[in-house]
């Protein structure tokens, strides 16, 4: 069955359990909050202020893994990507530091630095963090013509203006993938799943660092968690992710919890609070000294670590 979101909004269709495939058999996690305004490019901009609009979620009875049921055309949603807007540029240090930190773990893994791809790489930060890290080869699939217009002149050429479908890129093209707060936005994983399979070079490493279902806090905050969100096809743990990477030819390495860097200005925006006095306490710590303080902090995300088999 079909459902309009409301009036001139898209048409919103059922989706699959990921790993299981099946359409029924899930239990409501929260009711939609979908609004008229929700399908402008503003809500499909990264790091945008939470605001609490998403779709119905569900849990599925069977494995476990939460999604976003029914949600948006595909097509529909990869077309707001291409308009979204880059807008964290303050934040892109903090970003670097964390990802640099575990694209160093794949090292441990025996990871051949002669070709790196990030799936959305927006302005190619951390393509100039992994050649900083001595990758000989870097290359960026971005949907957002905004994040690439804004890449640094070194590496803008290196990105394709486009999303992970076949055909980007070659076969067998990379020995390295990356994938930052990427997969959960995912609307076929399974497919996704494959084409990197086909890109990977064999005993090529993907690494996957996202939102955490099963985190602390999205436990306690439940519908007021800055992951459950419009953006957001599905939501991951450990042990889902990692049993559908495995059931896609890649073998899983290893897994964890994420020490993020952020400011406390960053961290403020994450809290549940009004979105008045968000905005207000934000905008304030942004033009102060101390927003700008860095921390490390688990604040509800998971990295894994697969080898293509």
């Amino acid at each position: 069955m079909m459902i309009r979101a409301v009036d001139g909004g898209p048409v919103l269709r059922p989706t699959r359990c990921a790993i299981c495939g099946t359409t029924g058999g899930a239990t409501e996690l929260f009711p939609s909050t979908i609004t008229e305004d929700a399908f402008d490019a503003k809500h499909f901009s990264a790091r945008r202020l939470p605001d609490r609009v998403h779709y119905r979620m569900v849990r599925c009875n069977t494995c476990g893994l939460v999604r976003s049921d029914p949600a948006a055309d595909p097509r529909r949603v990869a077309d707001l990507y291409e308009r979204s807007t880059f807008d964290y540029q303050a934040e892109v240090p903090n970003l670097r530091c964390t990802y640099g930190r575990y694209l160093a773990r794949l090292d441990s893994w025996g990871a051949d630095h002669d070709s790196l791809l990030e799936i959305g790489s927006g302005n190619g930060f951390f393509l100039e963090e992994a050649l900083e890290r001595g990758y000989r080869r870097v290359q960026g699939i971005e949907p957002s013509r905004d994040a690439i217009n804004i890449a640094a002149e070194s590496v803008r050429p290196l990105i394709v203006n486009d999303v992970l479908r076949p055909g980007v890129v070659g076969e067998n093209s990379f020995t390295v993938a990356c994938l930052f707060q990427v997969f959960d936005h995912l609307p076929d994983p399974a497919a996704a799943l494959d084409e990197l399979h086909q890109i990977l070079r064999p005993g090529g490493l993907v690494l996957f660092l996202h939102h955490d279902a099963d985190a602390l806090s999205a436990k306690v905050l439940r519908e007021r968690s800055p992951i459950v969100d419009v953006e957001h096809f599905f939501l991951y743990s450990r042990s889902t992710l990692g049993r559908l990477v495995e059931a896609h030819g890649f073998k899983v390495l290893e897994s964890g919890s994420v020490w993020n860097d952020y400011t406390l200005a960053y961290v403020t925006r994450l809290l549940p609070l009004s979105p008045s006095l968000k905005r207000g306490l934000a905008t304030t710590l942004a033009r102060s000294k101390v927003g700008s303080v860095r921390v490390k902090a688990q604040l509800g995300n998971l990295f894994l670590v697969a080898r293509r088999k």
